[in-house]
C-alpha cells in the first residue's frame, strides 16, 4: 500500500481492490505503464528520486521485471545526475520540473559537455512544469520528453509527448485512463477554458485506509468521479492544462489567485534557483501575495533583488497577481521526491493567528 506525498497534509494509506492475479503473471496496468512510459527490455533507467514515493518504485520495479539495468541516486544533483547519464549511458529516466529548473541553471560549460547522447526517454510529472523550462528541455535533449498526470490514487491519468505538447504549450496531456471532468464548486461542468476542480471518472476505484471521511470527501455526489484536489482547465481538443492544487489557492480582496502561475514565472528568472508563493496575512486585503525565493550562487538577496523580481512579476502577470513581498532563504523545503512543501513556510506566517479569516 502507497502513501500520497503529503505536500497539503499528513500522508493518507491508498487502498485499492488487489488484482486477481498470479504473482508470477504481468498485470495489465503494468503492461499499460511500460508502454506509456516506453520501457523496453535492455534500458538503463536512472531514478534520482526516493523509491517510498509510487512513480519511483514502480519504475524501478519494472525495470527491474524487464530485466533492464537500474540506477538509483540516494539524493538529486544535478551535476552528478549528468555524470551518471554519460558513464552508465543512461537511456530512460523519469523526473519532476524542479530537477529541469536545476539542469538548466548548471553552469554551461558543464551542459556543454555533458553527453546525454544515449538518452531516449525523459519522463516527468508530479507538479506543473513551468513552459519556458520545458521549452529548454525539448530544446537541449530532443523531443524525447514525456510528460503525465496522475496520482498514487490511481483515479485517473493524462498523457503527451513532446510533439503533443509543442502543439499545446502548457499542457499535461489528454485522458488515458479515466474521463477528465471540470467541475466548479457546486458540481456543475465547467465551461471550456475556465478553471474547476480536477476530477476524474470512470477509472480505478480507491479508498483512503481507516479514513472514510476523506474517501468520502475525494468523490462527487453521485460517486462516480473521484479528485485529488488539483485545479484546471480543458480547451477545445481536451487537452487538461493544470493551474494549483486547491487548498494552495490565496484569496486576495475576494479575488481567487493561484500560486502556481506564479511560481513557474520567478523560476525563469536566472537569479532564481527555486521559488514558492502563498498568502500570507494582511489586514486590508486578508490575505497578501508574498514569494519566498532561493536565490542562485553568488546572488545576493536583498532590496534591491526584491525591487527587480517583483517588476520581473508585473512585466509577465496581472498586477494583482504579483507578490508584494519578496522574502528569501538559503533552501526552499521540498519533498525528496522534489515536491514543493509549503506547510513550514505557511506556519511561519500564520502561527499566531488562530483561522485565515483576517
Amino acid at each position: 500500500m502507497m502513501y500520497s506525498s503529503g505536500t497539503t497534509g499528513r500522508p493518507k494509506g491508498i487502498l485499492r481492490p488487489l488484482a486477481h492475479a498470479h504473482p508470477g503473471d504481468d498485470l495489465p496496468s503494468n503492461e499499460g505503464i511500460t508502454a506509456l512510459w516506453r520501457l523496453r527490455e535492455g534500458m538503463v533507467y536512472l531514478s534520482p528520486a526516493p523509491l517510498y514515493h509510487t512513480a519511483p518504485q514502480v519504475s524501478v520495479a519494472l525495470t527491474l521485471r524487464l530485466g533492464a539495468t537500474a540506477i538509483v541516486m540516494e539524493h538529486f544533483d544535478a551535476a552528478q545526475y549528468l555524470d551518471l547519464v554519460g558513464r552508465y549511458g543512461v537511456t530512460h529516466s523519469q523526473v519532476v520540473p524542479t530537477m529541469f529548473s536545476r539542469l538548466l541553471k548548471l553552469p554551461e560549460q558543464v551542459r556543454a559537455t555533458a553527453d546525454v547522447s544515449t538518452l531516449e526517454v525523459i519522463i516527468h510529472a508530479a507538479a506543473p512544469c513551468p513552459v519556458p523550462v520545458k521549452e529548454q528541455m525539448i530544446e537541449w535533449l530532443g523531443p524525447i520528453v514525456l510528460e503525465y498526470y496522475g496520482a498514487t490514487e490511481g483515479n485517473g491519468c493524462t498523457f503527451c509527448d513532446s510533439k503533443t505538447w509543442l502543439a499545446h504549450k502548457g499542457t499535461v496531456g489528454r485522458a488515458v485512463l479515466g474521463k477528465v471532468l471540470i467541475l466548479n464548486e457546486d458540481g456543475e461542468p465547467c465551461d471550456t477554458g475556465t478553471p474547476g476542480t480536477v476530477w476524474f471518472g470512470g477509472a480505478t476505484n480507491f479508498e483512503y485506509f481507516n479514513d472514510p471521511a476523506q474517501t468520502t470527501e475525494s468523490r462527487n455526489q453521485t460517486g462516480d468521479a473521484s479528485t485529488v484536489g488539483d485545479v484546471g482547465y480543458l480547451d477545445d481538443e481536451g487537452y487538461l492544462y493544470l493551474t494549483d492544487r486547491k487548498t494552495h489557492m490565496i484569496i486576495s480582496g475576494g479575488v481567487n489567485i493561484y500560486p502556481q502561475e506564479i511560481e513557474n514565472l520567478l523560476v525563469t528568472h536566472s537569479k532564481v534557483m527555486d521559488a514558492a508563493v502563498l498568502g500570507v496575512p494582511d489586514d486590508d486585503l486578508g490575505e497578501a501575495v508574498k514569494a519566498v525565493v532561493q536565490p542562485v550562487p553568488g546572488v545576493e538577496p536583498g532590496v534591491a533583488l526584491e525591487q527587480e523580481l517583483i517588476a520581473f512579476c508585473r512585466e509577465h502577470l496581472a498586477h494583482f497577481k504579483c507578490p508584494r513581498t519578496i522574502d528569501f532563504q538559503d533552501e526552499l523545503p521540498r519533498l525528496p521526491t522534489g515536491k514543493l512543501y509549503k506547510l513550514p513556510l505557511r506556519e511561519r506566517y500564520w502561527s499566531d493567528h488562530d483561522t485565515r479569516i483576517v
